[in-house]
C-alpha cells in the first residue's frame, strides 16, 4: 500500500487564511450614473408637416378624380329640351365611360356625344337616343322611324311626330356609327339634320339620373320586339 507523499517543506508552518468579517469589507461604491441622453435632433415644425399632408391628401383627391372622370363616368346636366319628355332641362345624369369599352352602344341607348362643330358653338355636348347601328338603314316617313323597312314602336317619344328635317329621309349606317335622335321630334336638331355621328365622338352612356332627388332612378334601355320578331327564322 502506498503512502501519501509528506507535505512540502514548511507548509505546516503557514497560518490558516481567516476570512474577512463583514464590518472589516471595504464598502462597496455605487454606479456612476448614466449621462443623460443627448436631446432629439430638431425637426420640421408641426405646421409644416400638417400642411405637406395635407396638399398630399388634396392632389391623391385630384388625381383619383380625373381619373374617373376620364376613363369611368362623369356628370352631366341636361341643357336642352330635345329628350322631353324623358329627361328635362336642369337634371343631371352620371355617364358611363367605363362599359362602353367592351360594350358596344345598342339601339334605345341615351348617350352624350360631341356636337358636330357647326351645330354647338360652344362645345356643349348633346344628348340624343341611339336609332340605328352600324348596318341599318334608317327611314323617316309616315311620322315615325324605320329601321330596314320596320317602323320602330316608340312610346318615349310621347305623340311627338317624326318628320325629316331637310332633304334627306333615309340613311345607311355604317361601321362605327350611330344615328341618333331626340324623344322630343319637333324640338331636336339631331341625325336628321347633321347625319350619321361617330361612335369615337360619343362620350358616354346616360347610367342614372341623380337629380333633382325626387327623379332618382336608373336610365332604362327600351326594346324593340318588333325587330326581334322580324329577325327571328
Amino acid at each position: 500500500m502506498t503512502s501519501a507523499p509528506p507535505p512540502p517543506p514548511g507548509s505546516w508552518q503557514q497560518p490558516p487564511v481567516q476570512p474577512t468579517p463583514p464590518w472589516q469589507q471595504p464598502p462597496v461604491q455605487p454606479e456612476a450614473p448614466a449621462p443623460p441622453p443627448a436631446p432629439p435632433a430638431r425637426g420640421r415644425p408641426r405646421i409644416v408637416d400638417a400642411l405637406i399632408e395635407i396638399v398630399t391628401t388634396v392632389a391623391l383627391a385630384v388625381i383619383l378624380y380625373l381619373v374617373i372622370q376620364t376613363f369611368i363616368v362623369q356628370t352631366f346636366r341636361v341643357e336642352q329640351q330635345s329628350m322631353m319628355t324623358t329627361l328635362h332641362p336642369d337634371q343631371h345624369l352620371l355617364i358611363d365611360k367605363l362599359t362602353p369599352r367592351w360594350d358596344d352602344y345598342s339601339r334605345g341607348d341615351i348617350i352624350v356625344f360631341k356636337a358636330p362643330g357647326r351645330y354647338s358653338a360652344d362645345g356643349t355636348p348633346f344628348i340624343k337616343r341611339v336609332i340605328g347601328v352600324a348596318g341599318d338603314r334608317v327611314e323617316v316617313k309616315e311620322d315615325g322611324a324605320w329601321i330596314d323597312g320596320i317602323r320602330l314602336v316608340e312610346p318615349y317619344v310621347d305623340g311627338y311626330p317624326t318628320q325629316p328635317e331637310g332633304k334627306e329621309s333615309s340613311w345607311e349606317v355604317g361601321p362605327g356609327e350611330l344615328f341618333v335622335m331626340g324623344d322630343h321630334r319637333d324640338a331636336s336638331v339631331d341625325s336628321r339634320s347633321f347625319g350619321v355621328i361617330r361612335v369615337d365622338d360619343v362620350i358616354g352612356r346616360a347610367l342614372i339620373r341623380f337629380w333633382p332627388p325626387n327623379t332618382l332612378g336608373i336610365v332604362q334601355t327600351p326594346t324593340y320586339p318588333e325587330l326581334e320578331a322580324d329577325a327571328a327564322p
